[in-house]
């Protein structure tokens, strides 16, 4: 038997990895050749860039950008949550309505659903509301409904519930079927047992995908450029289609849409953090500000 205190006069050698230096180097070498880049070349014309970041039509098209987003996301979480119900339904003629539904909305791009809501005039004239075969109730001009703003919620809130329903159904699957069976043996409806039992159980798994969705939506947004809807790449367009500082531009933007998802991001790890409260490990992990509390444990 080895005697522990000749053991413990062994000299402990960390690991070496001299590859890691390596690549910490040639990272090093590449941020300093492309910060080098975007200061030293006067291409990229920053003056023109901050005379605009902050400047009247860009901040419009912001908001613009900011009340779309919140908008389809609402409109679209509503959509998938009713589409999950349906989908996981025991009525045949709902499941096979729902997956008509995210068959056709996950199967055509988003362009082209823009396009078509915003050229639905085309196809119906009038829209009316009354019983088939008799006079309608009420009639008007589907272009005083169909508005860039109206045909870009239509495209982006549909085709958003078609993906945000796979999303919740996933999170529905998730909760262990037993949860359900205790709600129905205390006396509660299918939809009391999903609105109060289930849908709360699958929040934790269905947040970190819809954030992610949202993030995606905010770039999204970008797409209503095509019928003319005033938001920030719009915005961005409009400008250097007069200017011809299309680069300055285009920075300018992206500036903006990086900020944005970067306070998206934040926002989804404190709800992360409040859905997952259960999970001690995954509360910590999900936090916002575990570095900060890694580098302190360290450090004491």
């Amino acid at each position: 038997m080895a005697n522990p205190a000749h053991l413990q006069a062994l000299p402990i050698t960390p690991l070496r990895h001299p590859w890691r230096w390596v690549g910490i180097a040639v990272i090093a070498l590449l941020i300093a050749t492309v910060g080098h880049s975007l200061v030293t070349n006067e291409r990229f014309e920053w003056n023109v860039v901050f005379e605009y970041l902050f400047s009247k039509p860009i901040l419009s098209g912001l908001a613009m950008t900011i009340a779309l987003t919140a908008a389809a996301m609402v409109i679209g979480l509503a959509l998938g949550v009713i589409l999950a119900a349906m989908r996981v339904s025991q009525s045949q003629i709902f499941r096979s309505t729902s997956s008509a539904y995210i068959w056709f909305f996950r199967g055509t791009p988003i362009l082209v659903q823009l396009v078509f809501w915003y050229n639905l005039g085309y196809l119906y004239p009038e829209f009316s509301i009354g019983l088939p075969f008799a006079e309608p109730w009420f009639s008007t001009n589907i272009n005083d409904i169909i508005t860039p703003l109206t045909a870009a919620l239509l495209g982006l809130s549909l085709n958003e519930g078609a993906y945000l329903a796979e999303i919740v159904r996933a999170g529905i699957l998730a909760v262990p079927p037993g949860q359900a069976e205790a709600a129905s043996s205390l006396g509660m409806t299918r939809f009391q047992a999903f609105r109060k039992i289930v849908l709360p159980q699958a929040m934790r798994i269905i947040i970190p995908p819809t954030g992610n969705e949202t993030i995606g939506m905010l770039k999204t947004t970008s797409m209503v450029s095509v019928i003319a809807l005033a938001d920030l790449m719009y915005a961005a367009q409009s400008i250097y289609s007069r200017t011809f500082q299309t680069i300055p531009l285009l920075i300018c933007a992206s500036i903006w849409y990086l900020l944005l998802t970067s306070l998206l991001s934040f926002g989804q790890g404190f709800i992360e953090r409040h859905f997952g409260r259960g999970d001690q490990g995954a509360s910590a992990r999900r936090s916002p500000f575990r570095f900060v509390r890694t580098t302190s444990e360290i450090a004491s």
